[in-house]
């Protein structure tokens, strides 16, 4: 954990270029050119969201990959406990310095827990975005759902593909 965000922490502040390469890839995740984390045991969206599917419940937040794009999140929409989410749609809304984007949730359900840490420190997003960053936690609808998402290896070719390296 510490060496991901280590690793993520000096790619921001070198602005490493394209052609940088990096061979490091502990067991645990992956690293792409840009240090960006992909957490082996995940399931990705196409949008940039993860989901992590442990028993009756799933828990729901952004991409290391998204969340660096955004840069430094300052604000964070998030729904109510108790309502309803839909594969590939909206459910919130993260502000960033650079933009506004929108959260969709890569699978169906019922909201069971919002992460209220967020409200007074969204940077946990950018230092923690498989951890403390995570956003809503769901009871799926369609377990199902998963199978049509990315694991890590589909998910980092997704993003440099996306990226153009």
């Amino acid at each position: 954990m510490a060496l991901r965000m280590w690793a993520s922490s000096t790619a921001n502040a070198l602005r490493l270029s394209s052609s940088s390469k990096t061979s490091l890839s502990p067991a645990a995740f992956s690293l792409s050119r840009y240090f960006s984390s992909v957490l082996d045991g995940l399931k990705y969206a196409s949008s940039h969201e993860w989901v992590k599917h442990e028993g009756s419940v799933a828990t729901i937040g952004i991409t290391d990959h998204a969340q660096d794009h955004l840069g430094e999140v300052v604000f964070v929409e998030l729904p109510e406990p108790g309502g309803a989410v839909n594969q590939g749609s909206s459910f919130g809304a993260v502000e960033s310095v650079k933009a506004t984007s929108d959260i969709n949730s890569p699978i169906s359900g019922e909201i069971v827990e919002i992460n209220s840490k967020l409200t007074d420190s969204p940077g946990l997003i950018n230092s923690s975005p498989y951890d403390e960053g995570w956003m809503i936690k769901v009871k799926p609808s369609s377990p199902s759902e998963l199978e049509s998402l990315m694991g890590s290896k589909e998910y980092t070719k997704f993003c440099e593909e996306e990226d153009g390296h």
